[in-house]
């Protein structure tokens, strides 16, 4: 069997009919790309990520003996996008799974510090290996503020403590933090898949005893009057300035904290509202722009 990969490049207004036009041709699945290599972390509250162009991509099963018309179909494309770019690629059948699978290989954070995809072996069998399943959500420790984080977790003492991962994503945070000695993770994001990868990746680091993950009005409510020691927020600028006023009753007295999702020209900003509640200690920068801040709580406050 062949496939017949076709790419229509289009606005992010366009994306939703652009993924409809396609399935109504009989694409057996529609995939969404970066069109402008724009980098992309956590939504805003109540909003769902996306690039602002974008590459649509819907793939035909090509049976032998019968022949996609593929100038019938861009044709019929065209006429309905006659400004979109479409392009088009016959490609040979192939174990698709291990195709995306071959993308990912093992991370190394620090010394006997690893992320590891679920199916491959660990480098280093007696380091700390978090597995991760990096289809599920946002949070691979590929991009520069997730690693950032999770060197941060490394290099302080979590032993023993209380940990809040706000924004959680794929739980890569809170797993760590549980792997490396805590006693227990409280885990929060606004999207359900999040809140579902980051169970899974739990679950299969056997730290899900140790983890409690919800959306954030159930997260409040489990929470109660419990602290963090230890406390790391990796969404955007943005929501992290809205949100200083509740990080700060969600943090101990001098407990840790880390953001990330920061870009160098942002730095000024977060940190001058978050100092009304916490010291800042330290900037930490990666991949030329993206940025760490960490520090502690103001004490008895």
């Amino acid at each position: 069997m062949k496939w017949l990969q076709i790419h229509i490049t289009v606005e992010q207004a366009q994306v939703d009919y652009t993924e409809t036009l396609l399935s109504s041709l009989g694409a057996v699945s529609v995939t969404l790309d970066d069109a402008e290599n724009q980098d992309l972390l956590e939504p805003l509250p109540g909003e769902t990520p996306l690039w602002n162009k974008v590459i649509v991509t819907g793939i035909y099963a090509q049976e032998e003996g019968e022949e996609i018309d593929v100038a019938a179909l861009e044709t019929f494309i065209g006429a309905q996008m006659p400004e979109a770019p479409i392009k088009y690629e016959f490609i040979e059948d192939q174990a698709w799974e291990r195709t995306w699978m071959d993308a990912y290989e093992p991370i190394q954070i620090a010394e006997k510090y690893w992320i590891v995809p679920e199916w491959m072996q660990a480098p280093e069998a007696d380091a700390v290996n978090i597995k991760l399943d990096p289809g599920l959500a946002f949070g691979t420790g590929n991009h520069a503020s997730t690693f950032l984080c999770l060197q941060w977790l490394g290099k302080i003492d979590v032993k023993d403590k209380i940990v809040i991962d706000y924004g959680c994503g794929s739980g890569i945070l809170a797993v760590a933090a549980l792997l490396l000695g805590a006693k227990k993770a409280y885990a929060t994001d606004i999207d359900p898949q999040a809140v579902l990868a980051t169970q899974q990746n739990a679950e299969l680091n056997g730290v899900l005893d140790k983890l409690y993950v919800g959306l954030p009005e159930e997260f409040r409510d489990e929470l109660g009057t419990t602290k963090a020691d230890v406390f790391v927020a990796n969404i955007l600028a943005a929501p992290l300035m809205m949100l200083a006023p509740e990080f700060a009753t969600l943090i101990k007295s001098e407990g840790q904290f880390a953001l990330a999702g920061v870009i160098e020209e942002q730095v000024a900003d977060v940190t001058s509202i978050y100092s009304n509640y916490f010291d800042i200690l330290d900037v930490e920068k990666r991949d030329e722009h993206w940025c760490r801040i960490s520090g502690k709580r103001h004490k008895n406050e």
